[in-house]
């Protein structure tokens, strides 16, 4: 039996048993209180070769609509994995975000950036995302039927609020993709995408503090859910010594993980609204 379901059942009978106290069945004194196991599962990201062979086959996917309604739900799918693989959004987050939600300021160095006001089911915070995200956002804004400041970002096709966040599409381009499972055979989810950004930011060298403010979560979730990343993070040290290993090669490890996740940009095309020209999917490899 895994850990998280140890979790769910003893969150369950926990449940079960303040009921229980409060119809004076058992006393208060007998409900469990000890902190539940945290689960050790590692999460399902995308490497830096798999990112960039979704970014490259989504690109095409998207033109490949044959119907106006299906080059929206395709284009806004596409630009919301450029800014969920580059924010570390929760889904719920995303699922409330709003356009007045989203402020665009200019650093002391003169470097622009995006400020989000996200919340989740009770929690609000702010996080940071460099200008391209604020591209993504306008991209999806010239898409959208609902574009007051109180209006939801992601919406469906008539402007109403998605609660799925295009979960069964993505589905779709997951699995035409081949990326649907990831290299333990599990299945992936939109989750996926928080887990691919905390994974690059620490590649990167982010720091896990300000890594953790900026999900909004704690450093012990990030230490223990992402310290598959450390040994690469810090091969340099871990490598320092051994034969073949120089000072030129830690230089490399930047670029052999991949960068950072932002995506070049793309298309015009795909910020218009209306059914893009259909064009024959390119079938040389990434």
């Amino acid at each position: 039996m895994s850990e998280g379901t140890i979790r769910d059942e003893m969150a369950t009978l926990r449940s079960v048993m303040v009921y229980a106290a409060s119809k004076n069945y058992i006393k208060e004194s007998q409900i469990f209180k000890g902190k539940l196991p945290l689960s050790k599962q590692r999460r399902e990201e995308f490497t830096p070769a798999e990112y960039r062979k979704l970014h490259t086959y989504a690109r095409s996917w998207v033109k490949e609509a044959i119907k106006p309604q299906y080059a929206y739900y395709r284009a806004v799918l596409y630009n919301f994995i450029l800014i969920m693989c580059n924010t570390g959004m929760r889904p719920s987050e995303a699922r409330n975000l709003q356009w007045r939600d989203i402020e665009h300021k200019t650093h002391r160095d003169g470097q622009k950036f995006v400020i989000l006001k996200v919340r989740g089911k009770k929690k609000f915070r702010s996080l940071v995302a460099a200008e391209s995200v604020g591209e993504y956002l306008e991209r999806v804004r010239e898409l959208s039927k609902a574009t007051k400041l109180d209006d939801k970002v992601f919406t469906n096709w008539t402007g109403e609020p998605t609660k799925s966040l295009y979960y069964d599409l993505l589905v779709t381009l997951l699995t035409e993709a081949k990326l649907l499972t990831s290299s333990t055979g599990k299945r992936r989810s939109i989750y996926c995408f928080r887990h691919t950004y905390a994974t690059f930011r620490l590649t990167e060298g982010v720091d896990v503090y300000f890594l953790a403010k900026q999900m909004g979560t704690s450093v012990q979730m990030i230490e223990q859910h992402y310290g598959h990343v450390n040994p690469v993070k810090h091969a340099e040290r871990i490598l320092m010594g051994l034969p073949g290993w120089s000072s030129a090669a830690a230089e490399g490890i930047g670029e052999a993980s991949g960068g950072g996740v932002h995506a070049d940009a793309a298309d015009p095309v795909l910020a218009k609204k209306g059914a893009p020209k259909k064009r024959a999917r390119s079938s040389k490899p990434l």
